[in-house]
């Protein structure tokens, strides 16, 4: 099994490139998954692989430039099967 975050941020996290930057750090870590803009204005991220490891990646993700756009996050654990063998963008 594999640990897995769901994480819904709210703000001005649309149209600021909050999904491509997400993608560009999660390339340093080992986390897979996808970023996606919701119709409600907020991001859905979700992240597979070792606790520590999403942990890590959501701390970058908080403490980059995006940090001035996020109102509030979510964050939802689980455990789950490896599903995603990527970390991407997805659009709708």
């Amino acid at each position: 099994m594999t640990d897995c975050a769901a994480v819904s941020y709210q703000g001005h996290v649309q149209g600021v490139g909050f999904r491509a930057t997400c993608r560009i750090i999660s390339r340093g870590y080992e986390v897979f998954g996808y970023v996606r803009n919701l119709p409600d204005g907020s991001v859905e991220l979700e992240a597979e692989g070792c606790r520590s490891e999403i942990e890590a990646f959501l701390t970058k993700i908080r403490e980059s430039a995006l940090s001035r756009f996020i109102h509030s996050e979510q964050v939802t654990w689980s455990s789950c099967q490896s599903r995603y063998k990527t970390f991407e963008i997805r659009h709708g």
